[in-house]
This record gives C-alpha cells, structure tokens and sequence, in this order.
C-alpha cells in the first residue's frame, strides 16, 4: 500500500495496489527475490590476540522476504577447518560486538521474548552461552570494555521505546513542540552486578568515546541536545571514570568521529572533515594532546578520505582505511616520518577491524556478495560462505575518470546484462546521497536496488562528483557555498564522457537518487533538459523552507557559511524551486512519510509546482517511513515504480 496525497480534501488516503504495476513486478521480481536471500554482515570484531572473530550475520526468511533477524557468531582461527559457532540466534537488532582483552564478549541485543535492548556477556566464546547482564529500559548501544576487564562503558538512553537516528521514522509532534529532549549518556556497568552509572554530566548526548589505556578515563565526543541535529558541533572531552569529573579537550572547527586514545596515553587522534552525515566518515586524521594544546594533522593533502584507523600497538603508527576514488585501502601511517604505506587496496567495499597484525573484516564487491575475512593483515583468508549460490543479476562494471574545471573525477559504470556492443541502450545516473559520501563497489542491498535496472537493459552511471569522498578533503569540500552547481557540471561532464565512449543513446539519458541524490535530481531537472527521464527520491525542492523543516539543519552551516535567516541569497541561488519552470522531464517522486531528514513537504512543493505546470509527474509517500524505510512490502513497491516509470519514459525497445 502506499499514500498518495488527494489534493481536493487535503487528507491522507490508502490505496491498495493495483493491476498497473503488474508488468514491472514480473519483471523485476526474480531479483529483489535474490537480494532478499543474501546472507548480510551488520559487524565484524577481532579479538584482542587475533584469535577469534565475532560477527553479526542476518538470515533471510526462508519465504524470501527481507528479514531484520540476527545471529551472532564467533570462529577460533587455531582451529584449522573447524565450524562457526553461534552464540545467539534470531535477535533483531545485536549490535556492538566488544573483545575484552583476556578474551571475552560483550554485545547489545534483544530476543523474541524481551524486545527491549540488554547487555550481554560471554565468558568463553565458542563455549559458552551468553549471559544477561543488564535489566534497563531505553536504547543501548556501543559497549567496550575497560582496559582491566573489570567494567564495560555504553550508551545508554533511557526513556527511548524506538530506534534512534537521524535516518529513523520520526516520532510525531504533538503537544509543546520540543519540550522532551532524550539524551545519550555514557554509563559503566559491572558485568558481575549488572547495574550502570552513568558518568557524563546531564545536558550533553555522547556519541561514541573511548578508554585511555590505563582506564582512568574516556575521552568522548557530545554535545547539547537533541542528539540527531548537534552531532554537527559536537565537541571533545574527557572524563574520570571514577569521580565523573569532565574536561574539555577541544572544540572542534569541523565534524569529529572516530575517537581513539594512544596506547601510550599522550594523544587523542580522530577524523575530522566536511561530513554531512553521521556515521558517514570522512576527512583528515587529527592529533592533539591528551590533555589538550594544537591540533596536527596526520594526513595534510592527502588525495584520499580516510575513514576509520586504530593505534597498531604503539603510538608510532596508526592502521586507517580509506576512500581512494571509488576504491578502498588499507594502510599504515608512520608518524615520525609521516609516511603511508598501503598493505591493500581493491575494488571492494570493508568494514574493518583489528591492527597491523591481524584483523578481520566485511568484505564486498560488485562480483562478490558480502562475506567475512580474516587472519593477517593484507594476508586475509575468506571465513564464511553464506552466500557462495548467489551471482550477480546485473552486468560487468568499470571505472570511468574525467577532467572538469580542472579536477578529476571518478565514477563507475556498470553495463547492461545482456551487453550487445552493436547496440545502443538507455542509461540512468544515479547520484549517492551524501553530499559526503561516495559510490564504493559493493553488492546491492534490498533498500533501493538500481542496479537490477541492468537486468531490464539500461547502462548505469554512479558519479562521484565534487563535494564525494575519496580524493581528499578539498574535493570533498568543493561544493560548500556552491550547492548543486559544480557537482551538477561534474555530473553532466562525465555523462558526456560515458556517451562518447560507450554505446550509450545520448537521447536517453535518464537521473535518480535519493537525499542528497533525490536533491540533485530535482536540481538536475530544473538546470537542463538533458534526461528525459527523473527519479527524486527524498530530495529537496527549496532549501530556504527546508532549513525550517528538517530535524538536522545543523549539517547545513558548514555548506552554506551561515543560517538562512542571515545569508537567504546562497540558499536561494541552489533552490530547485526558483528555477521550476524550466522542468520538461517526467519525475517520479517519493519519500517516507516521517522522513526528518528530508521532510514531506519538500517533495510535496516540487510536485505540486509541476502538477500545476503540466510535467508528467507521480508522487508517493510511504506510511510509517523515515530517512530509511524498513518495511520490505514499501521497499519493494518503491522499486517496482521506479523501474515502471523509466520503461514507460524512457523504454529500452527505442530505435534510435
């Protein structure tokens, strides 16, 4: 079912659907069947002495349809040959696999008969059964253990009965607007008792943090709430975990993530950059005293976008991984000398984890479904096979690399199924979100499966344009105060690029995305009439309206240099809306009814103008939604429209 909006009453009505998408749905549904029955990693974990390995693996139900259910699953690697064993099966939401260092486990997870979120421990993975060992109510997230083993820090909100996140449905208002604000605050539990103390002071939200080496104190990352919007001027600090006393350390000109204390106890290192998501890292590696002074940056210039790094034992070398046009690396910073070495680098999507001896990790690409791999560093051996029967239902991919305005830019471009290169085929651009984010190789998840249209016959193009990760932060940074302009000409550049040198129909050239890529859709379409076919998934028609709306209009600051109430031109100059009447393109709109992200009314507006200008155009909400949807039947509708709207605008069978 989906919600379409009936202009007339001004109500939101059901409509089942009908006969209309049946063709589109016999088409497309033998691949999203196949997607659904992927096997998916949410974490990897390494133990301390490289001996173990914990994952979090998803089973899909066996009728085939997405399954949120979890298993969690540890593997001794001195046990040549030998089997996974699972430590706990069908939890919906186990996250935050934690290695003490004597070899336990701990994680968050909740079961069929308690919903609400608790900490578990195992004593002897592998071995033994897990135990309970809080009894909260709230959300918990991200435990690690104390150097000592003798307590476990988390997060902890309490009062919350739904997921949390920026992405998440939103709770709707009613009543005084903002008068609940629920905090994330960092606690430590004795495993032995079970019961958590929270340490960090009231009227701060802690987003991640970590223990100094001798465990004397946490260094952690908050600011006010709410929690989802000021992650964007979150600020560093450190706390006794005894006394609760707390210090501030630094307060940051850019957007900090992944904490971490030297193992000699003197420095705090994180990535910091232009980030326009939390969760979606990206920058430079920044150092600072422990107890605070200048701030040095490990990775000056870098033509990369590191993403994730760990001390490797010493405080003389970190181990990172990062974006490297379109690719992934592992590598090593010396730095004493400063010098990068790179122990690996592929076509592959990873979640990481380890140091520079051994480690494991999450491994994907466009030819490979996602599986675990472990063992030395750059010497990985495959652990799992859960999906060893599923092949790739779309065709053969390459990366592409052009020059505009001086830089060079990467994308990729993947090719229709059954490739004829006597032919000539539709293509559709397909924009990230983000804007700070990339388009990495990696196996289609069920959410919004594009590359299934390769399946129908259309080449796909993923530009990585300016304001992307992946070729350092200046390029990240190219489209602050220039919204939707560079990027955009990066964008139609490159399809100038793909047209020239690949049996591409230049008069069938269609553009999707969703947020930052449902924005740039709806930019696209009003700045050219070049694609004759639009997707706009939770995009953004008028930033100046926008600004007052969303739930995290935070991230906008850094991007636009000042508030809309003190600077209205920049955001105007990169409206959509201002420049509607340009629009010829038929767009296909859609966006969850509780996106906070991205809200309703923003589509809402960029339809409405085309309706009344006579565009060819349909627009959908989904009920219950947010940034992310979750129900599979409103995943898989939204697909079958999208795949139904460019056949019928843009049909494959078209003589050119």
């Amino acid at each position: 079912m989906y919600y379409h909006y009936d202009v007339r009453t001004r109500v939101l009505s059901i409509f089942l659907l009908g006969f209309s998408l049946a063709p589109a749905r016999a088409q497309v549904d033998q691949g999203l069947n196949a997607l659904s029955a992927v096997h998916l990693f949410r974490e990897v974990a390494m133990s301390a002495d490289g001996s173990m390995v914990a994952w979090i693996e998803t089973i899909p139900a066996k009728n085939g349809t997405d399954s949120s259910r979890a298993a969690v699953l540890v593997k001794d690697l001195r046990e040549a040959g030998g089997a996974a064993r699972t430590i706990m099966d069908g939890s919906e939401s186990a996250q935050g696999l934690a290695w003490s260092r004597d070899g336990k486990l701990a994680f968050v997870a909740n079961t069929d008969s308690e919903k609400q979120l608790q900490l578990y421990v195992v004593e002897k993975p592998g071995r033994g059964k897990p135990r309970k060992v809080t009894d909260v109510e709230g959300y918990l997230a991200d435990p690690h253990w104390s150097p000592d083993g003798r307590s476990i820090a988390i997060l902890w909100m309490a009062g919350v009965t739904h997921i949390p996140g920026p992405t998440e449905a939103t709770v709707p208002d009613s009543g005084v607007v903002a008068s609940q604000i629920h905090l994330q605050r960092l606690a430590l539990v004795n495993p032995a008792t079970g019961v958590p103390r929270v340490i960090s002071p009231d009227g701060l939200h802690v987003y991640e943090y970590d223990w100094s080496p001798d465990g004397k104190e946490l260094a952690y990352l908050a600011a006010p709430g709410p929690g989802d919007d000021n992650w964007y001027i979150a600020e560093l600090y450190a706390i006794d975990a005894q006394s609760g006393a707390a210090r501030h350390i630094l307060k940051p000109s850019m957007q900090v993530a992944n904490v971490r204390w030297s193992p000699d106890g003197k420095t705090i290192a994180f990535i910091g950059g232009l980030m326009s998501d939390e969760g979606s890292t990206g920058g430079d590696i920044y150092a600072l005293p422990a107890g605070g002074g200048a701030l040095q940056n490990l990775t000056p210039g870098r033509k990369s976008s590191p993403n994730w790094f760990r001390w490797t034992g010493s405080a003389k070398q970190i181990l990172m991984t990062e974006d490297v046009a379109g690719n992934m690396a592992v590598s090593t910073l010396d730095l004493a000398s400063g010098s990068i070495e790179t122990v690996w680098k592929g076509e592959d999507s990873i979640i990481f984890s380890g140091d520079g001896s051994s480690s494991a990790m999450i491994r994907s690409s466009w030819d490979h479904p996602p599986e675990v791999w472990a063992g030395r560093t750059g010497s990985w051996q495959q652990i799992t096979h859960s999906n060893d029967s599923r092949h790739a239902e779309w065709g053969a991919v390459k990366s592409v690399e052009w020059k505009n305005d001086g830089l060079s830019v990467q994308g990729w471009l993947m090719f229709p199924q059954s490739y004829d290169p006597a032919r000539h085929y539709p293509m559709v651009v397909v924009v990230h979100g983000g804007p700070a984010a990339d388009t990495r190789p990696s196996w289609p998840r069920p959410g919004l499966p594009v590359q299934l249209l390769s399946a129908q016959g259309y080449f796909l193009f993923f530009p990585n344009p300016r304001g992307s990760y992946g070729q350092g932060e200046e390029f990240t940074r190219g489209n602050v105060r220039d919204f939707g302009h560079g990027d955009l000409s990066d964008i139609l550049t490159g399809v100038d690029n793909v047209v020239k040198n690949y049996p591409v129909d230049n008069h069938r050239v269609g553009i999707a995305g969703w947020s930052y890529g449902g924005y740039m859709t709806m930019w696209a379409v009003t700045q050219t009439n070049r694609f004759r076919a639009a997707f706009a998934g939770a995009g953004i028609a008028n930033l100046q309206s926008y600004y007052g709306e969303n739930s995290i209009d935070q991230w906008m600051l850094p991007y636009f240099g000042a508030s809309v109430y003190d600077d209205p031109a920049v955001y105007a100059r990169s409206s959509p809306i201002n420049y509607i009447k340009n629009v010829k393109t038929p767009t296909l709109i859609a966006v969850g009814e509780r996106d906070g992200e991205c809200p309703v009314p923003q589509s809402y507006e960029f339809w409405h103008a085309l309706n009344t200008l006579g565009v060819k155009t349909e627009f959908v909400i989904y009920p219950g939604e947010g940034h992310s949807f979750r129900e599979p039947e409103h995943r898989r509708d939204l697909f079958q429209r999208v795949v139904k709207w460019f056949q019928d605008n843009m049909p494959v069978s078209e003589v050119k």
